[in-house]
């Protein structure tokens, strides 16, 4: 299964630390099953957003999730790809941009020739890969300018044209622009968390920076400023003790504005009409949604 985060420090931009694979130094290590691709996205000082992500097919690669990338911003989203459709390329890599927003996706659509036949040309212009991600993300932005660029208009919209026609596994994903974060858990066949970090993680011992790390250690993000500033993380699982997470329920939509206020709404009622177990997954689908091993 593929692992997602983001997180929002609100209208100042915050430094954190992002290593998106843990370096293998053991037999064990080298055992879990590899990931396919990694990426961080993010917005520079003038908003222009950044993307930083590679396949995981070679050595050079690897190191690439390995290494330690320090960035500075007010929204970020990280991710790390098991392959459930198209090739091992930068093009499929999460995350992708369009019309000035990152997204990232964990789950499997499937009925894809449908879902292409409903975008049309204008609307597949933005897809440069083989990915259900990527055209799950086309419908959404198609939709946000149908609605005038009100983004939660736009996800409501397209999610349930998605629940209505397409077979859907899960459709989660973690979406931002330069000061506002999105994040959608449809259906409920994967879980999505979200954590409201007061500053300093509102430890009785004092206040401590940020230190997250997924359970298979295949994302793991660190910001020392976050020892004196709040910020909202979401993610596929808790990546840490404090009990202040929580789970997000299916067809929730979450948004996080510049003043890191949280609001949630349930933009779908009800399972997909075409609803996706892991059963019915095969071949290179059925194999990106079990989960690896955990991390040491």
């Amino acid at each position: 299964m593929c692992r997602l985060f983001g997180m929002s420090g609100g209208s100042e931009p915050v430094r954190a630390t992002f290593w998106l694979l843990q370096a293998s130094d053991s037999l064990s290590d080298q055992s879990h099953r590899e990931p396919d691709g990694s990426g961080i996205g993010y917005f520079d000082e003038a908003d222009r957003p950044i993307v930083s992500k590679q396949p995981l097919a070679a050595f050079e690669d690897r190191r690439f999730a390995e290494e330690a990338k320090e960035v500075q911003a007010r929204t970020f989203v990280a991710h790390v790809r098991f392959a459930s459709t198209g090739a091992l390329t930068v093009a499929n890599t999460h995350p992708f941009e369009q019309d000035g927003r990152l997204f990232a996706h964990n789950g499997v659509i499937e009925g894809l020739p449908a879902l292409e036949s409903e975008l049309g040309p204008d609307g597949m212009a933005p897809v440069h890969g083989d990915t259900d991600s990527e055209r799950w993300f086309a419908l959404i932005t198609r939709e946000i300018g149908r609605a005038g660029g009100d983004v939660a208009a736009g996800i409501t919209s397209a999610t349930q044209w998605l629940a209505a026609n397409l077979p859907v596994l899960s459709a989660n994903f973690v979406l931002i622009e330069a000061e506002q974060l999105w994040a959608l858990r449809y259906p409920d066949a994967h879980e999505l968390h979200v954590l409201e970090r007061e500053a300093g993680g509102g430890q009785e011992s004092g206040p401590a920076a940020l230190a997250h790390r997924s359970s298979t250690g295949h994302i793991r993000v660190a910001s020392d400023e976050l020892a004196k500033r709040p910020a909202v993380v979401v993610a596929t699982e808790p990546m840490d003790d404090d009990p202040g997470w929580r789970e997000l329920g299916s067809g929730q939509l979450l948004h996080v504005d510049p003043r890191l206020r949280v609001t949630v709404t349930t933009i779908v009622d009800g399972p997909p009409a075409h609803q996706l177990t892991v059963a019915d997954l095969t071949g290179r689908a059925a194999g990106s949604q079990a989960d690896p091993p955990a991390g040491h």
